[in-house]
């Protein structure tokens, strides 16, 4: 459905545009981590740049919450949030670049404290502080990567007289002429036939901003003309291996070092000068005392030290290129031997959270309007605890978070195979077929099938009025969903459900799976499977109980 479009950039706008950058990076993440070849080609730019852009959302989402009962953040207060946010959770240089170039923009878009908004001169103001202190930032700026592109997404806009949705056209026309550029500039792209990844992923972060001030989302940007046959085949295991194994400059430094820092200005300025001296890809961004470093030295620990001796380093993070190993600070002991294979699933109640974990499972519980973030999901798989894990979503719109949290918990050396189970009752049935002593593949094809098997509805209560494939569904309807869309419209929950169900089981089944929720009818349950008893012979019904799970009822049909 298109997004409303957004006349001024206000803190609304703000929010639209986090949520609508982190789907289209969601969309991109593979092709971008394809064509990642410099500055290391190590096959995770998309991933970065998703993880930070999910950080920054998250953090303008908790200004809306907090303003839930007393009115609506200022401009000022959203901008600087999604600046904070992408600050504190940058990932690798991309991500670092990324965050810098959002401070940049909040910079002048929080100039005004008291302003409800700002119009295209402020968004072309913001756009050109976005570039340049993303270059400022950078220690020794190389053309043909994000760089260039922001600098001509800010040159582009600021020829533009218009609207906020005219400068974000021609500030995202302009950084897709620069992504095309990018393989005259930069030899690496060139001999890779590739586009800049990082710029890639600004490209989409800006068709997000059009989107968001237009309702209109671009045409999408493919990779390069030269690149097209490759990042198509990112599917091919052997092309993604070719792409990450290619060495980007011969000899590069082995790790990647990454940490938060509280500091002063002027101790900042002597630790780049340091860093500097250690390594390359030296980006250190923030301000007002906390800042993110990133580097790529061969003496990591000596990275670590003069962040200790410029002020209070934190979430410290080191990656061997090499290896694709992954520390953290603190001096802690050797982990205690790994199981062999997990489960780990998202689940949307307390009920089936206990379900699935008496089968075995680590979940991660998903409140209703709460989904989780991309790193609660990876926290779950470290508890877990396994060599090998099988990654449960278990809601459609999971489905880009939970592939970014696999691709982290990859890079911690851990075997990840993600099943897009789009509801908790295709992950019931692949859960009960799940068989850790199997091989992981045939493990996982037998997860996935038993999934695939299983048709799954849920019935709900419509909180206001929209169209649907039903028909026009008013505030406090019943609804009945089949695999995610409108099939029933009623007013009686039992009588929209035995509805749901009919039609589920006309295409034929073996085994009905109920989930109630906490405020599903007390005597929907037997009603329905006296139901299954009288009309449909050698089907059985199990009942489970959800807890609060956000629907009423969901129903599996294997």
């Amino acid at each position: 459905m298109a997004q409303v479009p957004q006349t001024f950039f206000d803190a609304l706008a703000v929010r639209t545009w986090c949520g609508l950058a982190l789907e289209a990076l969601g969309r991109a993440r593979e092709e971008i981590d394809a064509i990642n070849v410099y500055p290391v080609a190590d096959g995770d730019t998309g991933t970065n740049l998703y993880l930070t852009a999910e950080s920054a959302a998250a953090a303008v989402e908790a200004v809306f919450t907090a303003y839930d009962e007393s009115g609506k953040p200022s401009l000022a207060d959203a901008a600087r949030a999604m600046a904070h946010g992408a600050l504190i959770g940058a990932r690798g240089n991309s991500g670092t670049i990324l965050a810098q170039l959002l401070r940049g923009m909040a910079q002048v878009l929080a100039r005004d404290g008291e302003a409800s908004h700002t119009d295209g001169t402020g968004l072309r103001l913001a756009l050109r502080r976005a570039a340049d202190s993303a270059r400022e930032a950078v220690a020794h700026p190389v053309e043909g990567t994000v760089l260039s592109v922001a600098s001509a997404a800010a040159d582009a806009a600021e020829g533009n007289e218009g609207d906020c949705g005219a400068v974000a056209r021609a500030a995202y026309e302009g950084a897709r002429a620069a992504l095309a550029a990018t393989p005259g500039q930069l030899a690496v792209l060139e001999r890779a036939g590739v586009v800049d990844a990082g710029g890639r992923g600004l490209v989409a972060v800006l068709g997000a901003l059009v989107e968001t001030f237009t309702g209109e989302m671009p045409r999408v940007v493919a990779a390069s003309s030269v690149a097209h046959a490759r990042v198509a085949a990112v599917s091919d295991t052997a092309a993604v291996d070719e792409c990450a194994d290619a060495p980007s400059e011969a000899g590069g430094p082995a790790f990647e070092v990454i940490y938060l820092l509280e500091a002063e200005d002027a101790a900042v300025a002597r630790l780049r000068t340091r860093l500097d001296a250690l390594g390359d890809s030296l980006v250190v961004v923030g301000g007002d005392g906390l800042w993110n470093v990133h580097v790529h030295v061969d003496d990591a620990g000596a990275a670590v030290e003069a962040g200790v001796e410029a002020g209070r380093p934190y979430r410290i993070r080191i990656t061997h290129f090499g290896l694709g190993d992954v520390h953290t600070r603190g001096g802690e002991r050797p982990p205690r031997e790994r199981v062999q294979r997990a489960v780990v699933a998202v689940v949307p109640g307390e009920g089936l959270a206990g379900l699935y974990t008496e089968a075995g499972a680590t979940t991660v519980l998903a409140r209703p309007g709460e989904p989780p973030a991309s790193g609660e999901i990876v926290e779950a798989v470290r508890r877990a605890h396994a060599r090998e894990v099988v990654l449960l979503p278990n809601d459609a719109d999971l489905r880009h978070t939970a592939a970014a949290a696999a691709e982290q918990a990859r890079t911690e050396g851990i075997r990840v195979a993600l099943i897009p189970t789009r509801s908790a009752v295709q992950g019931i049935a692949a859960l009960a077929v799940h068989e850790p002593e199997r091989r992981f593949d045939e493990d996982v094809v037998s997860m996935t099938s038993a999934a695939g098997a299983t048709r799954y509805a849920e019935v709900a209560v419509a909180e206001r009025q929209s169209w649907t494939l039903a028909g026009i569904c008013e505030a406090g309807d019943v609804l009945g969903l089949i695999d995610g869309d409108v099939a029933v419209i009623g007013s009686d929950v039992t009588a929209a459900a035995e509805t749901v169900l009919d039609r589920m089981l006309s295409a034929g089944g073996e085994l009905v799976t109920l989930v109630l929720g906490d405020d599903a009818p007390e005597s929907i349950a037997d009603h329905l499977e006296a139901r299954v008893r009288e009309a449909y012979l050698a089907v059985d019904t199990v009942v489970y109980r959800g807890g609060r799970q956000g629907a009423l009822l969901l129903i599996g049909v294997e």
